[in-house]
């Protein structure tokens, strides 16, 4: 029916964890991926007026012996380094990696998992320090917004700003870790470090009486991640164990397929936890299986799925890791499941504990035209009322529920119509009083699309480096109430069906990346690049990196004039050396 835009889930899959029964030494974590439409601003935390030399005793018996010979407590249970950080338990594993690659530190898996537990436990974040920087341990591609261009420089170079923005240290451990890298990495000094990027433009003498790029960099974060902050005391007061078990009822999206719905049965298995999920896509099609996950510092979940399905292709999963953060209040995750060999597939996920009474988690329409007719919508949810009427549904001012067409304890499915003159906006869906706010979004017109993610990286591959691929959804918009587009007010319509292609993203005399770099599907949107080593088709034998624009074409229904956009695609060489940290979900 006119006036409906849906997206399509296209996969049944299977899913399932485990966890693996060694613990293999393999890598260290690399800097951000993945993009959100809006990137988190990095803010300045002011530390609390506790003693910043002050460390947290270590009371765990294994850590004191495991990691005593090196770093010895004091009479108060102080362990030099370690009881002067917190960090994610990501944070935690790559410093035991490294215990054990540098140092000789012998561990079993079984001891390295105990001590990874009582660090992230003891030695964590606060939900509010981690949630500032998520999209690092979600593996999320973002373009950090950095004001400070030395900030920026000095630390930004190499990797992104949350790596250290992750880590709580007091002044003097900032301190060791600046010594940390010029011992390790000493061209970062003349690359980062001491040269500013502002200096070019400046007169010598007056540049040189500027900070270096470096110590601008470490005075902030020094302010930004101090190691005592009222947060992290206010959690180690208040934090419980999370009482889980039971059903949650999930809700999201998964960019290029579409929105899903379904629950995860979660079940208590000693220190870790069980799980059987159903999900329901779009389209009808279903995703069941089992599972396993560890919840760290009282509210990080991490968690690894198997999956069972006759799908093949690139984005069909095999293994899919679940990282996600629980509410204070224990009713709600949020986060990100993702797969890939650069993690660049994902599902975006929300679960909500199911309380027995009705619940509404969402619906599949993302946007009614006003003036539309008897378009069709389901609403997915749980413990719905029986024998519903129009009336029990509330679809929002100006939107009309006709007819219900079909209905059960988890879905319901109706006809809707809008009016002509109803006012443009998010519309907040209830059924007899449960309802979900800004479930879908009433237009008058669809004014311009967004590529997203709006910068992307692809890596080439070969037999023995795997390629990452890049997914791209284009987005609609309505301007809003200013008439303006990238503006606060528009209205975000959800993801269309448009057409892709590749178009030279002019860099140099004769640019001819689009050739080589790889290609787009034209309807989903999948980018696949080239392969990877010496191509002799090209100049000079280049290899078939580049960077290139991914161009989105859609005609809207009733329109003459297509609405266009464009992400930005580097597509660089395979990351030969693996950082990652996968073990934290084992």
């Amino acid at each position: 029916m006119a006036g409906r835009m849906q997206s399509g889930c296209r996969r049944s899959i299977v899913l399932g964890s485990f966890f693996l029964a060694s613990l293999p030494w393999l890598a260290l974590p690399a800097a951000s991926q993945e993009t959100a439409s809006s990137t988190p601003e990095v803010k300045v935390t002011t530390p609390s007026k506790d003693p910043a030399a002050a460390g947290f005793p270590v009371t765990d018996s294994l850590t004191l012996a495991k990691c005593g010979t090196c770093h010895a407590a004091d009479a108060k249970g102080n362990m030099s380094r370690i009881s002067y950080i917190r960090t994610t338990p990501e944070g935690w594993e790559e410093a035991i990696k490294r215990m054990v690659r540098l140092n000789g530190l012998q561990l079993s898996p079984e001891e390295a998992r105990s001590i990874l537990r009582y660090l992230s436990d003891y030695h964590g974040l606060a939900p509010e320090e981690a949630s500032k920087v998520a999209y690092f341990t979600e593996h999320r591609l973002v373009d950090e917004k950095i004001d400070n261009p030395d900030v920026a420089h000095g630390c930004g170079s190499c990797h992104a700003l949350a790596k250290p923005l992750s880590w709580h240290r007091t002044p003097e451990d900032w301190k060791y870790l600046k010594n940390m890298h010029l011992a390790f990495f000493p061209a970062v000094q003349f690359t980062a470090f001491d040269r500013s990027p502002r200096r070019g433009s400046e007169e010598g003498a007056d540049a040189a009486k500027k900070p270096a790029p470096a110590d601008v960099a470490l005075e902030y974060i020094v302010k930004s991640s101090p190691l005592h902050s009222p947060e992290w005391s206010a959690w180690q007061g208040s934090v419980q164990t999370p009482s889980i078990a039971g059903r949650w009822l999930i809700s999201g999206n998964e960019p290029g397929k579409g929105r899903f719905f379904g629950e995860m049965e979660i079940t208590p298995a000693g220190n870790s936890f069980t799980t059987k999920t159903k999900v329901t896509c779009d389209d009808g099609g279903t995703m069941a299986g089992s599972g396993a996950a560890l919840i760290y510092t009282g509210y990080a979940w991490r968690g690894k799925s198997t999956i069972e399905s006759g799908e093949t292709g690139p984005d069909a999963p095999k293994a899919v890791r679940q990282v996600m953060m629980l509410s204070k209040d224990q009713s709600e995750f949020n986060g990100r499941w993702f797969w890939g060999e650069y993690q660049e597939f994902e599902m975006n996920v929300t679960m909500r504990r199911a309380t027995g009474g009705p619940v509404v988690t969402g619906v599949d329409s993302t946007a009614l035209k006003a003036g539309s007719t008897d378009t069709t919508m389901h609403i997915y949810g749980d413990n719905l009322p029986a024998n519903l009427t129009a009336n029990d549904v509330d679809l929002g001012p100006g939107v009309k529920v006709t007819k219900i067409t079909g209905q059960g304890p988890g879905t319901v499915t109706l006809s809707a119509s809008v009016d002509a003159k109803a006012t443009p906006g998010m519309r907040t869906v209830s059924v007899k009083g449960a309802a979900v706010p800004n479930a879908y979004a009433v237009y008058d017109q669809m004014d311009f699309v967004k590529v997203t993610p709006v910068t992307s990286l692809s890596h080439l591959g070969s037999t023995s480096h795997p390629k990452g691929y890049a997914q791209f959804e284009t987005i609609a918009f309505s301007n809003g109430p200013d008439g303006k587009p990238n503006t606060a007010d528009d209205i975000e319509l959800g993801p269309v069906p448009a057409t892709y292609k590749l178009e030279e993203f002019v860099a140099s005399y004769g640019d001819d990346d689009t050739h080589f770099v790889g290609s787009v599907d034209a309807k989903t949107g999948l980018f696949t690049p080239g392969s990877d080593g010496p191509d002799p088709k090209r100049v000079s034998m280049r290899n078939n990196y580049g960077d290139v624009w991914v161009t989105a074409t859609y005609l809207p229904p009733g329109s003459s004039t297509p609405l266009v956009g464009r992400s930005y695609l580097v597509v660089a060489v395979p990351t030969y050396q693996n950082w990652d940290q996968p073990e934290v979900g084992q």
